[in-house]
Order: C-alpha cells, then structure tokens, then sequence
C-alpha cells in the first residue's frame, strides 16, 4: 500500500480574518465576530482578543468583561461563503482530492500529485502563499501520513504556520501526546482515561488493544490505533469536479506575449497529466485562460470546445491570443483548464400549461 500523504489547511480565525482583511484597522484592536447585543455569543475572534480569554462561543457579555475595549461586528454569512469558494478552488488546483470539513478547513490527499518535485510540504507552502496573495488571509497546515495526525499538525504552529510529521518520525511525535488531542475525546473521555492512569499516547501504547476495547468499546480500539500514530480514514470526496485547471505564478514577470507563449507547453502538459489522473473521461465542454498582469489585475477567457479529449498548446492559442491584447504588457500568473460538460444534470421538460 502506498504512503499515503494528507494535508490539513486551516484558515487562522477565518471570519475575524476576512473582517481585518475588509477593514484593516480591525487588524490593530482585539475584535469578536458576533456577540452584539445583551444575548449574542462570539462565532470567532481574533488572536488579540485571545489573549484576554475571549473564546468561541463564549457570551458576548463575558467577553466583553474580559476584554471592555473588544470590538465585535456582526456575522455576515454571505461574505464568509464567497471567500471559502475562493479558498478551495485554491486549492483543488492541487488536487481533486479534497474533503472539506467546514468553511475554513479542509483535508487534501496528495498522495498520487507530481507537481512540486511529489513533496506535500512544498504544495502546503504553495497553497499558503497563494491564499495569502489572492485571498489576502492566512492558512495554517499540517503534513502527516494520515489525516489524524495531518489536523493536530495544523494546530500545532498557529497561526500562520506549517508543521510536518515525517513517517519515520510518527512514534516519537505521538508518544508524548496528551490524550486530548486524540479524535473524539471530550472531558468526558478524558476524564475516564486519566482515572485509569492514561495521561498520553505512550501509555496507551503500553497497552493492549483488548484492554481498550473491553473499557471503552468500540471507541477503544480506535483510540489504541490513533495513540499509535494509525489512522486509515480516506479523504473522502463529495464533490464532482466540474474543471480541471493548472496555473504558475512566475518568481519574474514574464516581459511579453511572446515569454508566455512559451511557457504555454508545459503547463499544457502539466493540465494533461492531471486529466490523465482524474478525469480523463469527462467529455470535455470548454477551455479556458486565466492572466494576472504585474498590477494585480486579473483577466480570464473561456470558448466552447467540444470533442477534445487532450488539450493541445495550439488548442489555447486563440484564447491566448483574444486575451492578451498588449502584447508587451508583463504577466505574473498565468493558467489554463478546462470545463466539463455535465451529462448528469437532471433534463426536465417545459409543460405547456401552468
């Protein structure tokens, strides 16, 4: 069985995030996402506001007696929505392999990607500074061979950090786990493995599977198997892709039209070894190219193209060359993909009378 390799991305304090970066002087004060008014309760709050105690789901009234300068605003859901799409789109440029857990947080399997040289560390590091360019927020990550150590990664150099656990470095990493950290364990649980004398994961591994299993049931052998670093849950995907699309983000702009037409090849390339991976055999709708100049400002192009099963660089020339109508003008990023014509949509027919 191949290794697997999982990223955890967590946006740090997504919505006080997204209202500092709207409103940058929120950036200078402690603020809390909700908790207006003599009932309301803090959805979020920033890392200044953590220091006086302030915590999710804590009343806006306690809150405020923690903290009597803490700033709050009002929950805008809409706007939330529309920067986790941005988010994730992100980062399904990495990979179709990508399960959600909440708005500002997701697991990706990169097991089987061969961009950046197959390193998960590399694509981690991408995928956080491309949300913090074009997002203009910060995401934490971790790396591990498996989803239950890839989200305590994540936590573990917040905000705005990156923590990789090697596989050879599992045992040592997990021995001196709190019991905490394990999945699913609450005070209650908690409470019930210190009273045995189980404060870390390396007393777990002193014991033996049927020891848990006989004092927590079902739930003990799971606990035995993450104290041991193990977890085979796979990155369960609910979505059906509707594109595929590789883009770069070049270190120097390139000076011209002519600079990107060359580099045209390899992200073709790159596109087809993504489709001969995932989707291969979704029938293909459209193309599309995607510019960003050296001023920031971003222009995408996309043109039915029915019948292509492999998308060739002259197939994006047309696109290339109606976008890029200056052709001197320097190019930061540039992407290319491809839509999928979707043969499962539902076909309902028109009644002639209400």
């Amino acid at each position: 069985m191949t290794q697997r390799k999982i990223i955890h991305l967590d946006c740090d304090c997504f919505y006080a995030a997204v209202e500092m970066r709207d409103d940058p002087s929120l950036a200078a004060v402690p603020l809390a996402v909700g908790g207006e008014g003599g009932r309301g309760v803090v959805t979020t709050c920033n890392y200044r506001a953590r220091e006086y105690g302030v915590r999710s789901a804590m009343p806006g009234s306690e809150a405020r007696r923690r903290c009597p300068d803490l700033v709050t605003v009002p929950v805008d859901m809409t706007r939330y929505r529309a920067v986790s799409q941005q988010v994730m789109a992100i980062f399904r440029d990495i990979t179709d392999q990508v399960e959600p857990l909440s708005l500002d947080e997701a697991f990706l399997d990169v097991s089987d990607v061969e961009s950046h040289r197959g390193s998960a560390t590399l694509m981690a590091e991408y995928l956080r500074a491309r949300v913090r360019e074009e997002v203009g927020i910060t995401v934490s990550a971790g790396v591990a061979p498996n989803k239950f150590l890839a989200k305590i990664a994540s936590d573990w150099r917040k905000p705005d950090g990156l923590f990789v656990i090697r596989p050879q470095d599992v045992n040592e990493f997990v021995r001196s786990l709190p019991v905490e950290k394990l999945h699913g364990v609450g005070q209650v649980t908690a409470g019930k493995l210190h009273a045995l004398g189980l404060a870390t994961c390396g007393d777990i591994q002193q014991l033996k599977p049927e020891f848990m299993v006989d004092r927590f049931g079902r739930q003990g052998l799971r606990l035995h198997e993450m104290a041991n670093g193990q977890d085979n849950r796979p990155v369960v995907v609910t979505r059906n892709p509707k594109s595929v699309s590789v883009e770069r983000t070049f270190s120097q702009d390139l000076p011209d039209k002519s600079a990107s037409d060359g580099v045209v090849p390899a992200l073709v390339e790159d596109l087809n070894r993504r489709l001969a991976r995932k989707s291969r055999q979704k029938p293909i709708h459209k193309l599309f190219v995607k510019i960003r100049y050296s001023d920031f400002s971003t222009h995408t192009l996309e043109r039915v193209r029915e019948g292509i099963r492999e998308p060739h660089s002259e197939d994006f020339a047309p696109l290339l060359a109606e976008l890029m109508t200056d052709t001197a003008r320097p190019v930061r990023l540039l992407g290319l993909g491809v839509r999928f014509r979707d043969d499962e949509a539902p076909v309902t027919q028109l009644r002639l009378f209400d």
